[in-house]
């Protein structure tokens, strides 16, 4: 359950509040606000709780049950939508924020030609992928510390803030010293060991919905970066496994108006992954931002027919920049804003 304390609420009042939930065998979590503080109660006795009275203690303004599994990535505990920062980069405000680049650094020149064009067109924050999970242990597997290594040289050329994914807890710390923000992928979502080692770290997370993961367990995996600390979570639909073999996913756009009326957490769309056809990836965009996604993640590579790593729904930098253009009156025409290019 949540505990909403009054705007006049004294720090002595909130730690009353805290010793009582303490006493009754409950976990504690402090969310300060600008104008209210709200103490999320999580496990312990319910019985006992009830019989503290908690609505009776000073600076209480009221009790809130939480009837979901997850608690601190509720709405009910947080009512106001979180905003996260990726460097100067604000996901889940005014701004549709799109992130674009290649599924995998290869080389130098691929990742700052990349980097360049997806900047000129609009983009905020730059992806790629140096550590690769691939279905097949014969695939391209990325090239590693090396490709932190360009990744980060990509960002000191452009500026742009770089996301890029951590596969396991054996390398956090390596990718955790070069990301501005850390991507769990799709088939980590429940290893809950890394999970719970990213909550630990204070750097922003993008959380990727698993293959075939309900919303709810999409939102517990979430839970559990939080429950550590780590508020800084954007979530992202990619897609889900279905009967249908026409496109490589499903794409379920359903789950981005849901998941704000559910969650306070920041919800983009990866429309690569989830058609796996680059003439799909425009259209499902707009639909996207049309249904209020706070931003795309997107695959940009200079020749996607050379990529080693999922180049047939990879955008050219050009119909990159053609999507950027397209995109501005719909994220207009739903009260929100969209990077205009940079300046050569």
């Amino acid at each position: 359950m949540v505990i909403v304390m009054q705007a006049k609420a004294t720090p002595e009042d909130v730690e009353r509040v805290i010793s009582r939930l303490k006493e009754a065998g409950f976990g504690v979590h402090l969310s300060e606000g600008t104008e209210r503080t709200i103490i999320g109660a999580l496990g312990g006795d319910r019985q006992a709780l009830a019989r503290q009275a908690l609505e009776a203690l000073p600076g209480v303004e009221r009790v809130v049950p939480v009837l979901h599994p997850y608690k601190l990535v509720s709405r009910e505990f947080k009512p106001e939508p979180t905003v996260v920062k990726v460097g100067d980069v604000a996901i889940g405000g005014t701004e549709v924020v799109v992130i674009a680049g290649p599924c995998a650094v290869e080389s130098e020149e691929q990742i700052l030609a990349t980097a360049r064009a997806v900047k000129a067109a609009g983009a905020r924050i730059l992806r790629g992928g140096a550590f690769k999970p691939r279905s097949s242990p014969y695939s391209f597997q990325g090239l590693g510390e090396d490709g932190l290594r360009l990744l980060a040289l990509a960002r000191a050329e452009t500026g742009l803030p770089i996301v890029t994914e951590v596969l396991d807890v054996r390398t956090l710390e390596t990718v955790a010293a070069q990301a501005d923000m850390i991507q769990i992928g799709a088939r980590n979502m429940q290893n809950f060991e890394l999970l719970r080692e990213v909550g630990m770290l204070k750097l922003p997370v993008l959380l990727k919905r698993g293959l075939s993961a309900t919303i709810e367990e999409w939102l517990l995996a979430a839970e559990y970066i939080m429950r550590e600390g780590n508020s800084q979570i954007v979530l992202c639909e990619r897609g889900i496994r279905s009967f249908d073999t026409a496109t490589r996913n499903t794409l379920d756009l359903a789950a981005v108006p849901l998941l704000h009326q559910l969650s306070h957490l920041p919800v983009i769309v990866d429309p690569s992954h989830a058609t796996g056809k680059w003439h799909l990836v425009a259209p499902m965009s707009l639909a996207a931002v049309a249904a209020g996604a706070d931003g795309l993640i997107i695959e940009v590579h200079p020749d996607p027919a050379t990529a080693l790593s999922d180049g047939p729904q990879s955008l050219t930098p050009e119909r990159f920049a053609e999507l950027m253009v397209r995109l501005r009156p719909v994220a207009q025409a739903v009260e929100r804003t969209l990077a205009t290019p940079s300046k050569p």
